[in-house]
């Protein structure tokens, strides 16, 4: 009699351990699946103005587009929200898995900002958007614009 109760009392626990476990995953795919962190499907982030070819003066604003997400400020942690990065004259993409650290190459626009004044030495520089979310990260599929060409005279 002991042993049949010790029987149905471990199988009910089972039972319940495994209705648990699977509540468990589900929430956690649920959260993986609006995580702040995930790409949008059909999103894209794009240089207004410049274009690509354009010759412009030293002090030249750029224009930053975006398409199927929000904008937010760094620390805000919004599902389908990023902030602007600008990439200048890189050659090599930074660690696209870290927070993107600010340097003259990568500027930060962690205000929320969708334009900016930029100067540069004359030459030919290249410009690229990429997006980042509340904590300065790239997206788990990195939005980047296409790298444009400008000419400073």
């Amino acid at each position: 009699m002991v042993k049949t109760f010790i029987n149905g009392a471990l199988s009910m626990l089972r039972k319940s351990l495994l209705l648990v476990l699977f509540m468990v995953s589900f929430n956690v795919f649920a959260l993986q699946q609006e995580s702040g962190n995930t790409t949008p499907s059909g999103a894209s982030v794009y240089i207004i103005n410049p274009v690509d070819g354009d010759i412009v003066s030293p002090t030249f604003t750029v224009r930053f587009g975006l398409r199927g997400m929000g904008i937010a400020p760094a620390g805000i942690d919004r599902v389908k929200t990023a902030h602007h990065h600008l990439l200048i004259d890189t050659k090599v993409l930074p660690n696209l898995t870290k927070p993107l650290q600010a340097t003259d190459k990568v500027r930060h626009f962690g205000g929320g900002q969708t334009e900016t004044q930029l100067t540069l030495k004359p030459g030919k520089h290249t410009l690229q958007l990429l997006l980042g979310n509340y904590a300065h990260v790239p997206h788990d599929q990195p939005l980047m614009s296409k790298k444009i060409t400008v000419i400073v005279k």
